[in-house]
């Protein structure tokens, strides 16, 4: 995927996110569904569980906080149990999910400036253009994440 290295904030901002989503998904997607599933560090983060929990993360702040749905159309969560995958649930379910939850974040986010506004749980103001930044940081940070864990997994087939 190719950056857009001019044009507006905006536009950058959402194609930083979307190259950060697909690079998350890039890692972890040439793993076989028992490789994605193994656990290599102390918490419940696994390769398949990063993208489940990217998922959850698109719901939460998207679907629950800009669009302030009280039903969103998966959990949205963020938390430490947003790592587990049931056992019925595939690879390739998982990355269907994380890009339909993307593609509504786009939808969503679509209807707003960087600048508006939207309150917080706790009445705090927050600019959609801290929502954005944060993305790009999560997925980013779970990118770096997916790529150590798969680094490890490929090296000891």
């Amino acid at each position: 995927m190719t950056p857009t290295y001019r044009g507006s904030e905006r536009a950058i901002l959402d194609d930083t996110i979307d190259r950060n989503r697909e690079a998350l998904i890039a890692s972890v997607a040439r793993l076989s569904d028992a490789e994605s599933r193994q656990r290599l560090v102390a918490s419940a983060t696994t390769p398949i569980g990063l993208i489940k929990h990217a998922a959850a993360v698109e719901r939460f702040w998207f679907q629950w906080f800009l669009d302030r749905r009280t039903e969103c159309d998966g959990p949205a969560n963020p938390g430490e149990e947003s790592y587990l995958v049931d056992d019925f649930e595939s690879l390739d379910d998982v990355i269907a999910e994380f890009r339909r939850a993307s593609a509504e974040s786009r939808r969503i986010a679509a209807r707003f400036d960087a600048d508006d506004v939207v309150m917080n749980s706790r009445d705090e103001p927050v600019s959609v253009r801290y929502v954005l930044q944060h993305m790009i940081e999560e997925f980013a940070r779970h990118a770096g994440h997916a790529d150590i864990l798969v680094e490890q997994i490929v090296q000891s087939r």
